[in-house]
């Protein structure tokens, strides 16, 4: 199907990859069975998504064996799970070192603190090939690698400092952002992560991306598209 009018597809998968916080992961049993688990997921700058695996899992042995995965995202929402929008992302997972993955995965899920040290657990990215967006009638999509990709370098440096900043003396900027431009109820909303075309807020369980109106390529114009966010949420 050819997605309707009025519905840009890319921008609903980027927010289901932002917001989502657990998924299916299908992978490849060494018999050539597939195989789903349950696990949770994070996303770097550039909207790949982050895993934290025990060794002794049997995703994770299976994935040793072969790298070609499956995650199935969703959206949360009550009453018929159908009715909600959903991706399957298809793609290859690999282990990653990286800092900024521990941190934006833990900063989503801090609970995972008390073991991501542990010996057996690793962080795994999965690198997208392409997409499956299921989004209701008429919004039904394949869409690209490059479609669900974000070219985030501009911000890389820029962004664990600004996330800190924004937490520590902007916590009612971030409030506003949460309740008066995205309709989400009041809480302690804190910011988890920033790339050049938007920010990811949580507070508790819940997260919620706020778009950008244009993109965003060195810190300075973040700090203007903030603020200017900020003014737009204080007049709302």
């Amino acid at each position: 199907m050819r997605p309707s009018e009025n519905f840009d597809p890319v921008r609903a998968a980027r927010r289901l990859l932002s917001e989502a916080r657990s998924g299916a992961l299908g992978s490849i049993q060494p018999s050539g069975a597939p195989y789903a688990s349950l696990v949770t997921v994070a996303t770097m700058p550039d909207a790949a998504p982050i895993l934290l695996l025990s060794k002794l899992a049997r995703h994770t042995q299976n994935i040793q064996q072969d790298p070609r995965v499956s995650l199935l995202l969703e959206e949360r929402r009550t009453g018929d799970p159908l009715e909600g929008s959903r991706i399957s992302i298809s793609g290859t997972i690999a282990p990653t070192e990286l800092a900024t993955a521990e941190r934006r995965f833990l900063a989503r899920h801090p609970s995972s603190a008390a073991y991501s040290g542990f010996k057996d657990f690793g962080f795994w990215r999965i690198e997208m090939t392409g997409g499956h967006l299921v989004a209701g009638f008429g919004r039904i999509i394949d869409l690209r690698a490059s479609d669900l990709a974000i070219e985030a370098d501009p911000l890389l440096e820029a962004e664990e400092g600004a996330i800190r900043h924004m937490n520590d003396d902007h916590a009612d900027a971030i409030r506003l952002y949460a309740t008066r431009l995205l309709g989400a109820p009041d809480g302690a909303w804190r910011i988890i992560g920033i790339d050049p075309e938007g920010c990811d807020l949580m507070c508790e369980d819940t997260v919620r991306r706020l778009d950008f109106p244009q993109r965003v390529m060195n810190a300075t114009a973040l700090r203007q598209i903030l603020a200017e966010l900020a003014r737009q949420a204080r007049g709302a």
